[in-house]
């Protein structure tokens, strides 16, 4: 799972780097692909569609709801910026009854450059016609939050591995545990 992860991310960049640009499905299927071969597993078109379609089942985090309800019952306008696509990045939400929530996802296929490709980060600014210094953007992965910050916004982590910040050159705002951190970072 790991090497197929790792690969995933590495194809994103390579493709944006290389300006030859594929989605985030097909991306991740070819890395799982490789993955396999590279790693000496058997993977049988029927295992590589049952892993794939693992992506669409996805359920989010326990404390995503309440988080994502109170920040919209304060007038937050939320939206994913994320590399999956829009299937991809809806499925998590209608899985765990949270449709409605967000506006929107603004996937990296409007631009075709994953990020932390500026292009990606100017999605945000595109959609909700703000400055950079007024949209908090909120990562999963401390590679993210750099990129976000580095593209000037304010950026929060939330480490739920606990895991050390990158040594990129500049660090997120902000980082927490859970998404209840990331709400107080939100509404100060």
């Amino acid at each position: 799972m790991h090497a197929w992860r790792t690969r995933q991310f590495e194809y994103t960049w390579l493709r944006t780097l290389s300006r030859r640009y594929a989605d985030f499905w097909q991306v991740t299927r070819e890395a799982l692909v490789v993955s396999a071969k590279a790693t000496g597993l058997e993977l049988t078109a029927d295992r590589r569609d049952h892993l794939m379609q693992a992506f669409l089942e996805l359920k989010v985090w326990p404390d995503v709801e309440a988080a994502l309800r109170e920040l919209k019952a304060r007038g937050v306008r939320m939206a994913f910026l994320a590399n999956p696509t829009e299937r991809m990045l809806e499925a998590p939400l209608r899985n765990s009854g949270l449709d409605g929530l967000l506006e929107p996802p603004l996937s990296v296929d409007r631009v075709q450059a994953y990020k932390p490709d500026p292009r990606a980060y100017q999605m945000g600014l595109d959609a909700f016609g703000l400055k950079r210094d007024e949209i908090a953007f909120a990562a999963s992965a401390s590679w993210d939050a750099a990129g976000a910050k580095a593209f000037g916004y304010p950026s929060f982590w939330v480490n739920r591995e606990k895991l050390p910040v990158e040594s990129l050159g500049v660090e997120p705002d902000g980082i927490g545990d859970g998404m209840a951190d990331l709400v107080k970072f939100v509404l100060v």
